[in-house]
């Protein structure tokens, strides 16, 4: 009974910082990348290389950055939040946000470039144009929130570092499964690993069902 609650609140956790990391991350990425779109302003495209080349933004880089933030001796120590949830979020969100931004951006600027011209015919400005733009980007923007979950979900070197692996507070499913195949606790660590592996193919599963009802209305 304990293994399986235990097993339960780690399953639970990880989910609950993952989708929090990715909901915030949202909030940047989705206006940022289709504002970065459909705008023109010198530098536009140096931001755009820029957070295309975040893509692959080590995550124990990350990890440390925050973990000196949020340290006694950082500017955000005050806050109290190293070694908790909330600091994992913050971690997976930053791993997150150039995932988000970069695939809203393409995605976005594909709509623009097709129907661009047609909504500013129709009297839409820029700004006014992007919640059209979204609406036709549905897919494109599931497959980017796929993507940024799925980095979230699988991430163990940033979260250990600013988590800590703490039992009963700030473990999840990756960091247990680290720890359990050093300790040699394999059916643990394997049976963690059909639950991630499985999470992630029915988000995936679900997605595509969206994304096929929707062609089809």
């Amino acid at each position: 009974m304990g293994f399986d609650r235990d097993l339960l609140w780690i399953v639970g956790l990880s989910l609950f910082v993952s989708l929090s990391a990715v909901a915030a991350a949202g909030v940047i990425g989705l206006p940022l990348g289709a504002a970065l779109a459909i705008s023109k302003f010198r530098g536009r495209e140096t931001i755009v290389v820029l957070f295309n080349a975040l893509l692959g933004l080590p995550p124990v880089v990350i990890g440390l950055f925050v973990y000196l933030m949020l340290s006694r001796a950082g500017p955000l120590g005050a806050f109290g939040i190293l070694f908790t949830p909330t600091a994992m979020i913050v971690a997976q969100a930053i791993l997150v946000v150039p995932i988000l931004t970069a695939l809203v951006h393409r995605t976005v600027a594909e709509r623009w470039a097709a129907y661009g011209d047609s909504l500013r015919a129709d009297g839409a400005s820029r700004l006014r144009a992007i919640p059209e733009l979204i609406a036709m980007s549905s897919a494109g923007l599931l497959t980017a929130f796929l993507a940024g979950f799925g980095r979230a979900i699988s991430e163990v070197g940033a979260i250990i570092i600013v988590g800590g692996n703490i039992a009963g507070v700030t473990r999840t499913m990756t960091t247990t499964i680290t720890l359990e195949t050093s300790k040699g606790n394999l059916p643990l660590a394997l049976a963690l690993g059909v639950i991630l592996v499985s999470i992630s193919i029915a988000v995936s599963a679900f997605a595509f069902a969206l994304t096929r009802r929707g062609h089809s209305e």
